[in-house]
């Protein structure tokens, strides 16, 4: 496993009392019954790590700092795919149909978001309307050339599929990649940046 806790990964050990004193209710609670954080992308102290905490509904999302040394387990997307699901959703059904596809690329993929949160813990957090939400290692260069199928591969299922490639840079939507646009968004640790090829750094802008 990577040493270092990337975007997307699930973390357990945050303490309600680590979080700041104006954090909600709904936090403090979350952490108190000993549910994940999910790391998010921000520059940060040496033994800090930028994550997220999730509540019940929407609009409960809160951005954090976690102690590094207070980690005491770790998922990440990849890890997701051997949990079998607790209920029945569009989303666990495509996630198998798609998996001996996506499987057969090469590339190491996960599931993230409200599907892979609740493949990790059996808490209800997708719905019947949830996109599916994944993750593909792109460490080596995408051509375009093979984006463009990998999307059309996506297209068409019983729910949403959107898929970020996890560039050297950072987060590029499949879609946008694969769309053809001179230059593409990619989220990193900074903040968004524009670039024409998001695995050489040094064009970014």
């Amino acid at each position: 496993m990577h040493d270092t806790p990337r975007p997307h990964d699930l973390l357990w050990g945050m303490r309600p009392e680590q979080l700041p004193a104006d954090a909600p209710a709904w936090a403090v609670a979350v952490l108190a019954a000993g549910q994940p954080v999910v790391v998010r992308r921000a520059v940060v102290a040496p033994g800090q790590v930028a994550v997220g905490l999730r509540g019940a509904t929407r609009d409960q999302r809160l951005a954090a700092l976690m102690p590094i040394a207070a980690i005491s387990h770790r998922l990440t997307p990849e890890q997701l795919l051997d949990r079998r699901a607790s209920e029945d959703l569009p989303v666990f059904r495509v996630l198998a149909g798609l998996r001996p596809l996506l499987d057969a690329l090469g590339h190491a993929w996960g599931v993230t978001g409200s599907a892979g949160f609740q493949l990790a813990t059996g808490l209800s957090a997708a719905h019947p309307d949830s996109d599916l939400d994944l993750l593909l290692r792109a460490e080596r260069p995408l051509p375009r050339r093979e984006a463009r199928p990998l999307l059309q591969l996506l297209e068409g299922r019983a729910c949403r599929v959107d898929l970020q490639l996890e560039t050297p840079l950072g987060g590029v939507a499949l879609g946008e990649w694969a769309g053809g646009a001179a230059r593409v968004l990619v989220k990193t640790a900074e903040g968004p940046r524009l670039v024409s090829n998001p695995w050489a750094a040094e064009r970014a802008a």
